[in-house]
């Protein structure tokens, strides 16, 4: 397998992008620099946008007006949240008004509330379900709650799994994270609302109509992996969590088909990566691996040289090992 080629910008050859935020759009509370003229210019080139979070601690219309003030133009409708997808899975299980206990914050209350349900916050309201979401004011109180709930059958629903999340201080535990400390100690696990399960995709997909959609995050186990299971393209952006490293050592469902350092390879063509004769060549880099030992040469643009070691490890009858992917990272002084 290696990345795909496209000789037009790719907002010429999908309808709309679904973007993932942190990692991509902004990180913590700054905005990723790339970011506001190149979702401008897919906008502007025709492209449908939808931006897709795992976030679920922020109201669509909170996301909205950061994402606006930080120069990128968003409505509400424009955002699909983890934790709107959440509250319609209990939704679909319950009836209107039943009572639901929220573990997080208040972009996972309203949506409850969106969906009919009564946010509650104490087992002895007898919630039918727990519905546990990233917060940065998590309380060991409120986890307690959820934890005795769901001992006591109540339906546990997790908004996502991400285990960690790029924060301003750097990477951080995420609603992953918290959520197996309900998971452990009562022994149910969550069901999950957000990437890489459906429901998420899937609504970004209606919001914006697409046909053709391309999902643009910077997660091989969140949003690439969903794009792999929905049969769509992705594009991974290097400016949030995933390493080189990581890339170059990804299984199959977690290979994205472009690759860019920003958000503006939504805007950018693509150029080819080919492998012959266990060769793997991009721009004016070779790679190879042999016996699971990668060797680079060439020079110029190094996204290049990493296309190339993609396709030489992706395509390697031996298992790359994580020494040598770094010795080839570490020699484009990554």
């Amino acid at each position: 397998m290696t990345l795909l080629t496209s000789t037009e910008p790719l907002h010429s050859v999908y309808d709309a992008a679904l973007f993932d935020l942190d990692g991509v759009v902004y990180l913590g509370p700054d905005v990723i620099p790339a970011a506001p003229d190149a979702v401008a210019a897919a906008r502007a080139a025709g492209m449908r946008v939808a931006f897709v979070t795992n976030n679920a601690s922020r109201t669509p219309a909170s996301i909205a007006e950061r994402l606006t003030w930080m120069g990128v133009q968003a409505d509400a409708a424009d955002v699909v949240t983890a934790a709107q997808a959440a509250a319609r899975l209990v939704a679909e299980r319950f009836a209107p008004g039943s009572p639901v206990l929220v573990v997080g914050d208040t972009g996972l209350r309203q949506a409850v509330r969106e969906q009919g349900l009564r946010p509650v916050t104490t087992v002895y309201d007898k919630p039918v379900a727990v519905v546990q979401g990233y917060s940065p004011r998590m309380g060991l109180d409120l986890v307690v709650e959820g934890a005795l709930a769901v001992a006591a059958g109540a339906l546990f629903v997790a908004s996502n799994g991400d285990a960690t999340a790029p924060l301003g201080r750097g990477i951080q535990p995420g609603n992953g994270s918290f959520a197996r400390v309900i998971a452990y100690a009562t022994k149910h696990e969550p069901i999950v609302a957000g990437k890489p399960e459906r429901p998420l995709h899937e609504e970004g997909v209606n919001r914006t109509g697409a046909t053709n959609p391309l999902v643009v995050g910077d997660r091989l186990d969140t949003d690439i992996e969903g794009a792999t299971r929905r049969g769509a393209h992705s594009l991974l952006v290097l400016s949030g969590v995933t390493t080189p490293v990581e890339l170059m050592l990804a299984p199959p469902e977690h290979r994205p088909s472009y690759l860019s350092y920003d958000l503006d390879g939504i805007n950018e063509s693509h150029p080819p990566t080919v492998v012959e004769h266990g060769r793997a060549r991009c721009g004016s880099w070779q790679a190879q691996s042999n016996d699971g030992h990668l060797e680079l040469e060439g020079s110029g643009e190094r996204l290049d040289a990493l296309r190339a070691l993609c396709a030489a490890a992706w395509t390697s009858t031996r298992t790359v090992s994580p020494d040598s992917a770094q010795k080839a990272v570490d020699q484009l002084g990554w």
